[in-house]
């Protein structure tokens, strides 16, 4: 069953030319990852500094499995030091 990964940063004022340099680099490496569908990021409208990714997998299991990935993670690390706040990610599936 495919499942939607949304996930929900805030930046910190100024870093937001490095985060989006990190997002691409992370896409890059998902993209061929087995499961990968597809993916999306948003800026919020009103608050430049939140963003959203919203990306579709194959199963949970996929997810799972990337979100182990040690490139992942490696790349992960760096963008958690420019958040605002803790990432929050939420799996969702078709109701």
């Amino acid at each position: 069953m495919a499942v939607r990964i949304v996930i929900d940063r805030k930046v910190k004022k100024g870093k937001e030319a490095e985060f989006a340099k990190l997002l691409r680099e992370l896409r890059s490496k998902v993209v061929p990852s087995k499961g990968y569908i597809s993916g999306e990021t948003l800026r919020s409208l009103n608050n430049h500094s939140n963003f959203i990714v919203i990306t579709t997998w194959q199963s949970v299991y996929d997810w799972k499995e990337w979100e182990k990935n040690p490139e992942r993670k490696k790349v992960q690390g760096k963008i958690e030091k420019l958040m605002a706040r803790p990432t929050k990610t939420k799996v969702y599936v078709h109701a």
